[in-house]
């Protein structure tokens, strides 16, 4: 892992711990830091951070405080509380 994917993966951490002490704005600023890092270095963000991240506004989503979690049949369905985005995705019931 390079220096690049290190400091996105230290950004990420942060960021869920500033979700968790309710700093929504600190937490938005390290998902975009995060994200300027990967197209700088022309990186893939890992799955877990583009899944806990809202496309639209930047803000970490945290199931119960920052987003809403849904299954439906065959897909989870995460909805961001602060701009109202949808996210869907695959999965197999089991």
């Amino acid at each position: 892992m390079g220096i690049p994917a290190e400091r996105i993966e230290r950004l990420h951490d942060l960021a869920r711990e500033a979700t968790a002490g309710s700093d929504v704005d600190l937490a938005r600023e390290y998902v975009r830091l995060a994200r300027r890092i990967a197209e700088r270095n022309r990186i893939r963000l890992p799955r877990r951070f583009r899944r806990f991240t809202c496309d639209d506004c930047d803000a970490y989503l945290r199931p119960g405080s920052t987003a809403r979690v849904r299954l439906q049949s065959g897909h989870v369905v995460v909805r961001c509380l602060s701009c109202g985005a949808t996210k869907r995705y695959p999965y197999e019931d089991r």
